[in-house]
């Protein structure tokens, strides 16, 4: 089958596996801060449609199903978007009280959004993920060394941020709704 396109395979040297040369002159795709931060606020905004249809047919047909649906679902995006929201603000120094403003929009429905417009227009986002020390007295802490060391693991940081936001989704969900029934 010819498609037109020549691909050459090089290899890398001490690899003898051969390497596709397109692919490998390919930018890499990035998940920046800014790009994370923005995903997670329009998901949380999202499921806060979720939540508000689910109570409105709960109210309109009694179909009280979709409250637990739409609820579980914001409820582990809400969480997320947390988890999200302290570690851009680690990574870009924010002050601890827009690290927590960042947070708390989350309660607010669609409050997300405007945020995460803010801080694209104020530079809050601007820069990629601090994964190696600068002259910054601040890198020499023992906590920003483990953020660069995590960063520098996405995986396993991303394995654990997930468990975390499970194991506390779990306990929450262990504790029952945040209202309690009538």
């Amino acid at each position: 089958m010819n498609s037109g396109v020549l691909v050459t395979m090089t290899t890398i040297p001490h690899d003898d596996a051969p390497v596709d040369s397109a692919v490998a002159a390919a930018p890499r795709a990035t998940l920046t801060p800014k790009k994370l931060f923005r995903l997670m606020a329009i998901a949380e905004a999202i499921t806060w449609t979720l939540l508000i249809t689910g109570l409105i047919l709960r109210a309109t047909s009694d179909l009280a199903i979709a409250v637990t649906i739409g609820g579980s679902i914001h409820g582990f995006v809400f969480l997320a978007y947390g988890a999200t929201a302290v570690l851009t603000a680690i990574n870009q120094r924010w002050s601890v009280g827009l690290s927590v403003l960042a947070v708390i929009t989350a309660v607010l429905p669609y409050a997300t959004i405007p945020f995460d417009v803010w801080a694209h227009r104020a530079g809050k986002l601007e820069g990629d993920w601090r994964r190696e020390a600068t002259d910054d007295p601040r890198d020499a802490r023992w906590f920003d060394r483990l953020v660069r060391w995590m960063l520098n693991h996405p995986y396993l940081l991303a394995a654990l941020i997930l468990l975390a936001v499970v194991v506390l989704f779990t306990v929450l969900l262990w504790l029952g709704p945040p209202v309690p029934k009538s």
